[in-house]
C-alpha cells in the first residue's frame, strides 16, 4: 500500500516483527523518528511484509547514524542495498502504472542485538536535473556501515546511482568502460563490445 504522506499514528498499530520491543512499535517508533528528523521522514508503510520508512536524500546519513547508535535500536548490520527502477517503457502501460518514473535505493537493516529489522527507502529522480545519462546522487553510508562499500558499487554499476562521498566508487561487475546501467528498465544491450557480439 503506497502512502502519499505520513500515516496517522492512530492507524499504524503495532508491528508484528517488533512486538518484543516496545521502542519499535509502529506508533512509538515512527513518532520518535518524525519528532527527531521532521520533514526528512517522508512516508512510511509499517504494515508491509517488510516495514519501510522513506527518508529524504538529505536526511539519510543522520537517520542512519541514529538508527545505528541508539542503544535501544542498534541497527548494527546493513544486509544489502538495492536499486529499483520504477519506469515503464511502454507508453500504454505507463499511463496505467500509477507512479511517476523514479529510482528507489532500498536499505535493509538489522539489529543483531535486538533481533529486529527495518527497510529504509530513498526516492530519486531517474536522471539528475532531468538530464538523460546524468545519474542521480545520494550520500554514501560507507562511513556508517563498512559493508555498504561493495553494495553501493553494485547499485552504481547496475542501476546508475552516484553515492557521494564513497571512497572508491567504480564499477564492480561490468567492465570499467561499459556504457549504461544494465538494470535500468530502458537499458539496451550493446550490439558489440570490443569485437564480442552482444546480442
Amino acid at each position: 500500500m503506497w502512502l502519499t504522506s505520513l500515516p496517522s499514528l492512530h492507524d499504524l498499530g503495532r508491528l508484528n516483527a517488533y512486538k518484543r520491543n516496545n521502542n519499535m512499535s509502529g506508533e512509538n517508533f515512527l513518532n520518535r523518528l518524525s519528532s527527531k528528523f521532521g520533514d526528512e521522514i517522508r512516508r512510511a508503510n509499517l504494515e508491509a511484509i517488510d516495514p519501510w520508512i522513506e527518508v529524504s536524500p538529505a536526511g539519510l546519513l543522520a537517520v542512519c547514524r541514529y538508527l545505528r547508535d541508539e542503544p535501544d535500536l542498534r541497527f548494527d548490520m546493513l544486509n544489502c542495498i538495492s536499486g529499483v527502477d520504477y519506469f515503464e517503457p511502454d507508453p500504454k502501460k505507463a499511463a496505467k502504472a500509477g507512479f511517476e518514473p523514479h529510482l528507489e535505493v532500498v536499505y535493509h537493516l538489522s539489529s543483531i542485538r535486538h533481533k529486529h529489522s527495518l527497510v529504509l527507502k530513498v526516492l530519486l529522480p531517474r536522471w539528475r536535473d532531468g538530464v538523460t545519462g546524468e545519474p542521480p546522487e545520494v550520500p554514501s553510508v560507507v562511513g556508517v556501515w563498512r559493508t555498504a562499500d561493495w553494495h553501493e558499487r553494485e547499485v552504481f554499476d547496475l542501476s546508475g546511482v552516484m553515492f557521494t562521498g564513497h571512497p572508491n566508487l567504480r564499477r564492480i561487475l561490468c567492465p570499467e568502460d561499459w556504457v549504461g546501467f544494465p538494470l535500468r528498465r530502458d537499458y539496451e544491450m550493446p550490439l558489440e563490445y570490443h569485437g564480442i557480439r552482444g546480442r
